[in-house]
């Protein structure tokens, strides 16, 4: 069934969000990978599902989705003297050409350097050394907890469930947007494109979207549903529900001047529901 408007929340984790510590018994709980603003960018997605429960007809939650070994993770890489990169590391197929950082495991050398190949020929990421995060299993996989507490105060209004959709599990590749890994594995369905979540919001009348971070995964997913094909006239993003990492503020600025260029509109969380009806362009 069509869903006249559908919120698309991109990895609302908690290794995204620069939190207040978290206590439990006996440990002491803190984001992998905090994106400056992103708590209260939550607050504000939590408060507008409270607030347009009677108007959002469907939500679709993506999960980063890690396994510890990835080649995406800062652990994974050594540097030239055997010892753990940076988080953060920019790492390009010349670094590793040149012996300035490899994999930890010799053995994964020659992927490696075929996946930043792949990555320098694509020109829209270069690999990052992230700190390793949303490790499956973890607080830090977790939805942030109010964002949670409203999506099920909307499930038990609305009767419907959120879906939830894990990505990159793969530990070749990246895995930003929810349609589609940086660089597809042809054995791996789960890094091709997802043409059933494409679907899914593709039916979508008027798709708002929030998350983090807007520098890496919510651009990356919002460029995929452009060049999927939908309209971006039908695509809300909601601008102060999302932030970028920590010292991509330029990434950011150039996702939203690529949503002005497609005709996506920014709004905030007070007025995105205000400011006009959904579009039924083909």
């Amino acid at each position: 069934m069509t869903a006249l408007t559908h919120l698309l929340l991109v990895d609302p984790q908690n290794d995204f969000c620069d939190l207040p510590l978290a206590m439990r018994p006996g440990r002491l709980f803190r984001p992998a990978l905090p994106v400056p603003g992103a708590h209260q960018d939550m607050l504000r997605v939590a408060d507008f599902i409270r607030r347009n429960t009677a108007d959002i007809d469907a939500i679709t939650i993506t999960l980063d989705s890690h396994q510890s070994i990835d080649i995406a993770h800062n652990t994974f890489w050594i540097n030239a003297e055997g010892q753990t990169v940076a988080p953060f590391t920019a790492i390009t197929v010349d670094d590793i050409e040149s012996g300035t950082y490899r994999p930890r495991q010799a053995s994964a050398l020659s992927r490696a350097l075929d996946y930043t190949r792949a990555l320098r020929e694509r020109g829209r990421y270069t690999l990052v050394a992230w700190p390793e995060h949303c490790v499956l299993g973890t607080w830090g996989h977790n939805v942030h907890s109010d964002v949670m507490r409203a999506c099920l105060q909307w499930s038990a209004v609305r009767h419907s469930e959120p879906l939830r959709v894990l990505k990159g599990m793969n530990p070749w590749t990246e895995h930003y947007s929810a349609l589609a890994a940086e660089v597809a594995d042809p054995d791996d369905a789960s890094t091709q494109t997802n043409t059933a979540l494409l679907a899914r919001l593709s039916a979508s009348e008027r798709l708002l979207v929030a998350g983090q971070a807007s520098s890496h995964c919510v651009r990356a997913t919002v460029e995929d549903l452009i060049r999927l094909g939908l309209p971006g006239e039908r695509i809300i993003l909601l601008t102060d529900c999302m932030s970028p990492v920590a010292g991509c503020a330029s990434l950011q600025q150039a996702f939203f001047d690529f949503a002005r260029d497609h005709r996506i509109q920014l709004a905030t969380s007070q007025t995105a529901l205000m400011q006009r009806e959904p579009s039924l362009t083909p």
